[in-house]
């Protein structure tokens, strides 16, 4: 570049009269440039710093380093190669400039140009450099996942089926590729339009002039800058083909007739064109003439319209669409095939289940399993309950939506409706709310809150006169109740310093003085007339006891009391960024973060259990749709993945369980799904990041569930792809929608997690549920579930899909919402409420297949003053069945009241005859005979059995009616077995 730094002879700078003085910048904005430089350099140290420092105070310093080391090199790396591509050109085009320009009037304007640029040529070709190298790197920094994959991928072990490459060629190579090319075609385009400035400035570009318009050396460079961008336009072209498998159209994604038919010919054929014209251009160099590259270039212009968008539309209008369910079924199979590997759907079947429309005792008591499992607290709805109940102070809260979890309770499993007694400074009076209060003395929450789901005790009892108001299983302060006793029997830590309602940072330690000021248990609540304060201890939070790191963290949240505080001393330590979900992002920022963060009682701790997703929209042939649009329902009307950059998804695996400790911050991942490639790849970048699946503890695998966003995902998708006809799928008629939430008709109903029978008479399920209705319809037409408990491998992941029949309908949630509100007794056991102003709120509508059909229950709350706000009581019990529907304050009174007259199951009688129902089951089988002694016996103790079961039902003890039906079957068995060995009993009657 000598000749390019080198000083121009041919121009010399203007000697300065002799009156003028140089103006020189003003002392004072030379000193407010520089303390704005400073400023702001010291601004992107103390984010950066700070950041590693909180990396490092988790444990996962590591990751900081590959993120911020990977970022560096990519800036540095690409950002030189543009500087390069961009500023090499320019020297090059400058040193080949001609040394004689023509007079012209042209050249005579562009002289006053020259003049400016040649005294400061030297910082313009660093600037431009600079610049464009500083967009090109802070571009390439933001590719770090990109990059990354390429570097470790992986294989899948499967192949595609039009061009036979594995598919991690397709998540993890064929993104790099894309970005890699469209970098150096950037990069290209901008060394040319630069080179070409540069020429014209310099005389290498003549307008006006009539002959010799380009000289021979502007020539060569720009027809060599052409024919690399042409060249690398038909690489594009090579990658593009591997698209067509992932390309959404208005049928299916991937590959159609009109793609493989003509867009992939096309493609390779302009792949060919732009060779040859690259090929022309670089023969420019020695030919001197325009003439075979610019026609090469228009046909290879005309081509692409031609064969890329013309020639495709053609074979859709004239050849696919006059016989489109023929043409496109294959590649309609494919895309069915390749959607349910994707979505973990392969295994799913579809059962027909014919829903009866009358509910019989009989088959009642087959499935009375699961009758405890139907929860009853809604926890959309109960939030403000949990909040006047057991909040205790204002500046404690819940979340909005709460939680079903399961725990042991008297050696039973058990449904629970749970949520952390988080912090909620906005609720502290207006005289406390100052600094020192709101950032030293307030810094967690405290304890665990749970509710039976069923309204029923700790042992299984039902709960009489209890005003509708939950049955707390834990509550109070200090906690108390069966997470303590029978979950944690020394007791768990209740202090929660990380949560998902904790204050944007909290500052911890010790005060001066060497007493504890963080707040634990309010006055009054623990022991009387003195408040419970303590230190966290906890294993994370930064140090800000030197003056350095004051200044940093005052700057990151600017606020000055970091430095002007004594609660800011030697002892202290800041937590921050203390979400459970943003903790995850951070140290696994490669993974998709379920919304739904469960707290837990797990060996003495509170812990947040989370589920992370690995993603890809390369799934070779596996239909796309937007991830934020299938998630979202009436409780999460905006899902939290609205700003991922891979919102439209076509494969999806739930590769990570997460726990984040609720007291010190601890974050732990644990793989799931270890088969997954895309983990396999990110734990080859990020070794020991990810815990094996053998480490997770017995204790918290038994409160992992099924996750809810993948399931909203999974149904979505099976709404279509339960569909493996391809015709039948190409006509639309057999497609499955989600059913609008009765209680919130702009949005879909969320999936319910409750305890369901997979067939008659099994033990009841933990499950994800939900349902379908047809296409622009009402009706039900299929019930579905997954098995969400993590500890049963048996049912985990195991889907249910039972489809209603199409010859007799089965009313739909909005239907049978409509039916509860236009029912005579519901509405009269409503109207001394509606009389009263009291307000009727429906909660969740449930429905799950039992006694032979299908079974709503939905429970109804009532709102009543009580503490400082309104908060809804459970007061009834809706039930449907068929046509029928009954109302009770309990489920079992509900269930009965469908039943009408709940009638003893069919037994039979010494006399040798029923006593009760259509006939004798044993006993004389119409024939007069007598069965032996020991059969007699059995048969009478299987009628004690059946009588209890019916006192049991109408006390409202489900599981225990459902364990006396089951004994007293079983009697009756065993007494028709020993009628059937004795003969005498065939022969000798009176015996």
């Amino acid at each position: 570049m000598s000749d390019f730094f080198a000083d121009e002879p041919e121009q010399a700078a203007p000697a300065p009269h002799p009156g003028s003085r140089r103006r020189r910048p003003s002392p004072l904005i030379l000193t407010l440039v520089v303390m704005a430089l400073l400023l702001i350099g010291f601004s992107l140290f103390t984010g950066i710093w700070t950041e590693k420092l909180w990396f490092s105070s988790v444990g996962y310093g590591d990751v900081f380093s590959k993120l911020f080391w990977t970022r560096i090199a990519m800036f540095i790396g690409f950002g030189l190669l543009m500087a390069v591509i961009v500023a090499g050109n320019i020297w090059i085009a400058f040193r080949i400039r001609p040394v004689f320009r023509p007079n012209s009037l042209e050249q005579a304007n562009l002289d006053r140009y020259r003049e400016v640029i040649t005294p400061i040529r030297k910082p313009v070709l660093i600037g431009t450099g600079l610049i464009f190298g500083v967009f090109a790197g802070a571009s390439a920094a933001g590719q770090w996942r990109t990059f990354l994959m390429w570097r470790h991928r992986e294989s899948f072990g499967k192949t595609d089926a039009y061009f036979h490459k594995d598919i991690g060629f397709y998540v993890f190579t064929l993104p790099w590729m894309h970005w890699l090319i469209d970098f150096l075609m950037t990069a290209v385009v901008i060394g040319l339009i630069a080179t070409v400035l540069v020429h014209y400035v310099y005389g290498g570009i003549r307008l006006q002039s009539r002959t010799d318009r380009i000289s021979g050396p502007a020539q060569a460079q720009i027809s060599v800058l052409l024919g690399v961008l042409v060249l690398l336009k038909g690489a594009d072209y090579y990658f593009d083909r591997f698209d067509l498998t992932s390309d959404s159209g208005p049928l299916i994604t991937g590959m159609t007739y009109a793609r493989d038919h003509a867009m992939l010919p096309s493609k390779n054929i302009l792949m060919v064109i732009a060779v040859i014209c690259a090929l022309l251009f670089f023969a420019n160099v020695f030919r001197r003439t325009w003439m075979l590259p610019s026609v090469g270039l228009a046909l290879f212009a005309l081509s692409a319209i031609l064969l890329g968008m013309l020639w495709p539309s053609l074979v859709q209008r004239f050849q696919v669409k006059p016989d489109e369910p023929d043409k496109e079924s294959s590649y309609i199979a494919k895309n069915i095939t390749a959607t349910r590997e994707a979505f973990s759907l392969d295994d799913s079947t579809v059962t027909q289940y014919d829903a009866v429309p009358t509910l019989e005792e009989a088959k009642l008591a087959a499935d009375a399993g699961s009758l405890p499992g139907i929860r009853l607290l809604d926890p959309s709805l109960v939030s403000s309950t949990f909040d006047q109940l057991q909040q205790l102070r204002g500046y404690y809260s819940v979340p909005t939506v709460l939680d079903v979890d399961r725990y042991t309770v008297g050696g039973q499993e058990r449904d629970m409706v749970v949520a952390a007694r988080e912090l909620h400074l906005d609720g502290l009076p207006e005289g406390q709310k100052k600094w020192a209060n709101e950032h030293t003395v307030y810094t967690h929450g405290y304890g665990m809150i749970a509710a039976y789901g069923n309204q029923r005790d700790a042992n299984d009892k039902p709960v009489t006169n209890n005003n509708g108001e939950p049955v707390w299983a834990e509550k109070d302060l200090p906690p108390q109740g069966v997470l303590t006793e029978d979950n944690a029997p020394d007791g768990y830590r209740n202090q929660i310093y990380f949560g998902e309602n904790s204050p944007s940072y909290s500052i911890v330690g010790k005060a001066p003085s060497g007493k504890d000021v963080e707040l634990d248990i309010p006055q009054g609540s623990g022991e009387p007339g003195s408040s419970q304060t303590s230190t966290y201890t906890g294993k994370d939070g930064v140090s800000v006891g030197s003056l350095f790191n004051r200044l940093l963290y005052a700057t990151k949240f600017g606020e000055p009391n970091f430095v002007l505080s004594s609660r800011v001393n030697e002892n202290s330590k800041v937590l921050y960024d203390r979400s459970p979900r943003k903790r995850v992002e951070k140290v696994a920022p490669w993974l998709t973060v379920d919304n739904d963060a469960l707290p837990a009682v797990v060996n003495g701790k509170i812990v947040w259990i989370m589920d992370g997703y690995t993603t890809t929209d390369k799934y070779p042939l596996a239909q796309k749709k937007s991830l934020q649009e299938m998630v979202s329902d009436s409780i999460t009307p905006r899902s939290p993945y609205a700003t991922l950059p891979t919102d439209n998804i076509n494969y999806m695996r739930n590769a990570v369980k997460a726990t984040v400790d609720a007291y010190d911050g601890t974050v732990t991942l644990y793989a799931w799904d270890d088969k997954d490639p895309i983990l396999k790849a990110w734990e080859g970048i990020f070794p020991d990041v990810v815990k094996p699946k053998s480490a997770i503890p017995d204790e918290l695998l038994q409160h992992f569930r099924y996750p809810e966003d993948l399931y909203k995902v999974q149904r979505n998708m099976l709404g279509e792809y339960h569909v493996l006809d391809p015709k039948t799928f190409y006509e639309g008629n057999d497609r499955w929608e989600i059913p609008e939430d009765p209680n919130t008709s702009t949005r879909t109903q969320p999936p319910y997690r409750l305890s369901v029978s997979p067939v008659a008479g099994a033990k009841p399920v933990f499950s994800l549920t939900s349902v379908y209705v047809p296409a622009k319809k009402q009706n039900l037409a299929a019930f579905m579930s997954v098995g969400a408990d993590a500890a049963d491998p048996s049912t985990y992941g195991k889907f249910q899909i039972l489809r209603l029949p199409d010859t007799n309908q089965v009313a739909g949630p909005s239907q049978i919402a409509n039916q509860f509100s236009n029912d005579p007794k519901v509405a009269e056991q409503l109207r001394i409420f509606k009389q009263n102003d009291a307000k009727v709120v429906y909660g969740n509508l449930l429905t799950l297949p039992l006694g032979g059909g299908m079974l709503y229950t939905q429970p109804l709350y009532t709102l009543r003053e009580g503490g400082s706000g309104n908060y809804p009581v459970l007061r009834y019990v809706l039930v449907s069945f068929g046509d029928e529907v009954g109302i009770g304050s309990t489920l079992a009174q509900a269930i009965q009241d469908v039943l009408g007259e709940v009638t003893t199951p069919v037994t039979p009688n010494p006399d040798g005859g029923g006593t009760g129902g259509t006939g004798g089951t044993g006993g004389t089988g119409g024939t007069g005979s007598t069965l032996p002694k020991d059969a007699l016996v059995l048969l009478q103790q299987a009628d004690q059995k059946f009588r209890d079961a019916d006192k049991a039902l109408k006390a409202g003890n489900l599981e225990g009616y459902a364990s006396l039906i089951n004994q007293g079957r079983a009697l009756v068995n065993r007494a028709l077995e020993a009628g059937q060995k004795t003969p005498s009993a065939q022969s000798t009657p009176g015996q």
